[in-house]
């Protein structure tokens, strides 16, 4: 479990903390729908996914600032409907240079690597 930030890209200095599930096998983060409305976070679009027992599921996605200490990053939300976890996914940690060590179940640094032409 980890607490992070959340917050509305054109409002960077109102965020509401949220403790996530991180799951690196969950390409987005999910989170709970009141507090994307309360955010000022809108949908823009919706998705289909799967869920494990093979159901089809449709959900609404926007995009959301999220800070954890000293790092800020944006990436896709899913708005999380009643039942749904509070899951911090691989875009999320990506956004903020994180990667989850499976062995150690801990974060660290993602290299972070820019390709340039000479």
């Amino acid at each position: 479990m980890l607490e992070i930030e959340v917050g509305n890209p054109a409002n960077v200095d109102v965020t509401e903390k949220v403790t996530f599930l991180i799951d690196s096998g969950a390409v987005y983060s999910v989170v709970p729908t009141p507090i994307l409305k309360k955010l000022g976070i809108k949908p823009l679009t919706e998705q289909e996914f799967q869920l494990a027992d093979g159901t089809k599921v449709v959900r609404k996605k926007g995009i959301a600032l999220f800070r954890y200490g000293e790092r800020v990053g944006g990436a896709d939300v899913i708005f999380g409907q009643e039942g749904d976890h509070k899951l911090l996914g691989a875009l999320t940690l990506e956004a903020l240079g994180l990667v989850l060590d499976p062995l150690k179940r801990e974060l660290r640094p993602l290299p972070m690597v820019l390709a340039a032409l000479t």
